[in-house]
C-alpha cells in the first residue's frame, strides 16, 4: 500500500469548497464543480470575461465592451472563472484563509484556460506583494498559483522579477480611476532579478482581476525591463461589462 493510499484511508480527501468526500486530493466535488462559474467557450481576448453566445469574425478576437472602452497595457488576458459563488469563496479562502491547497488545485485549471498563451513558452511572473503584506500573510498567493501552473506546463517561473515599492491600500470600494491612482508606480522591475524579463514573452499571474489596474502597472514594469510580449492570467475575473 502506497503512502498516499494510507493517508487517504486515515484522512479521506475532502472537497476544497464544501468538505464533502472526494476521490482525489486537491479537488472539488461534482456539485461544487457544477456551481463553479468556470469561463468556458467564448471569452474576451483581453480580460477573459465570458461572452456566451458571441462569435468573432474570421481572424478576429472577441473583445468585451469594457476592454473596447479601456485600453489594456497587455497583449492577451485569460481568467479561469468569474468572481462569484463558489469561485469567489475559493479565492477568498486562498487569499485570506491560508488555504494554499486551492492554489495547488488551480494548476490544471489555469493550464487549460491559458493553453494558447503557453504555446509561446512564456516566463511566468506573479504579481508581487509588498514585503510588509507578505510578512503578515506568509505567502504570495499569485506566486503559489504561478508555481502550480508551472507543474502542469513545464514553464519557467521567476517569482522575484517584479518588486512592489510601497504597500497599496485595499482596492475594494474604489472607483476605476481611484484604483489606478492607488497603484500608480507601485511596481517596478526588480533591480537584480528584473533582467530575466528582457526579450521574454511574459505571462503575469494574479488571483483576481477587477479593473486591471495592478496588472496594468505590472505589465508596464515588464515592458520597461525589455519583455517582448506580456499577457495576463487571473484565477478569477470580477464583473466585466459585456
Amino acid at each position: 500500500m502506497s503512502l498516499q493510499t494510507m493517508l487517504h484511508a486515515v484522512f479521506p480527501p475532502e472537497c476544497l469548497n464544501c468538505s464533502a468526500r472526494v476521490e482525489d486530493a486537491f479537488a472539488i466535488c461534482g456539485t461544487c464543480w457544477g456551481d463553479t462559474p468556470f469561463i468556458l467557450g467564448a471569452a474576451c481576448d483581453l480580460c477573459g470575461t465570458g461572452l456566451p453566445g458571441q462569435t468573432a469574425a474570421e481572424g478576429e478576437a472577441l473583445i468585451c465592451n469594457e476592454c473596447q472602452r479601456v485600453p489594456r497595457a497587455w497583449d492577451h488576458g485569460r481568467a479561469v472563472f468569474a468572481y462569484e459563488g463558489v469561485g469567489r469563496r475559493l479565492v477568498l479562502a486562498l487569499k485570506h484563509g491560508d488555504r494554499t491547497d486551492i492554489a495547488r488545485a488551480a494548476g490544471p485549471w489555469m493550464a487549460r484556460t491559458a493553453a494558447d498563451l503557453l504555446e509561446d513558452d512564456p516566463l511566468l511572473v506573479p504579481v508581487p506583494l509588498h514585503w510588509t503584506r507578505l510578512a503578515r500573510r506568509r505567502f504570495n498567493q499569485a506566486a503559489l498559483l504561478a508555481w502550480s501552473l508551472a507543474r502542469h506546463c513545464a514553464a519557467e517561473v521567476e517569482p522575484m522579477a517584479l518588486l512592489r515599492l510601497r504597500p497599496t491600500p485595499s482596492q475594494e470600494g474604489r472607483s476605476r480611476d481611484a484604483r489606478f491612482q492607488n497603484v500608480d508606480e507601485a511596481i517596478i522591475p526588480h533591480p537584480r532579478k528584473g533582467s530575466a524579463l528582457e526579450g521574454r514573452n511574459v505571462l503575469l499571474i494574479d488571483d483576481v482581476m477587477t479593473s486591471g489596474a495592478t496588472l496594468a502597472i505590472a505589465t508596464e514594469a515588464c515592458r520597461r525591463a525589455g519583455a517582448e510580449k506580456v499577457s495576463v492570467l487571473a484565477l478569477a475575473r470580477v464583473g466585466g461589462d459585456t
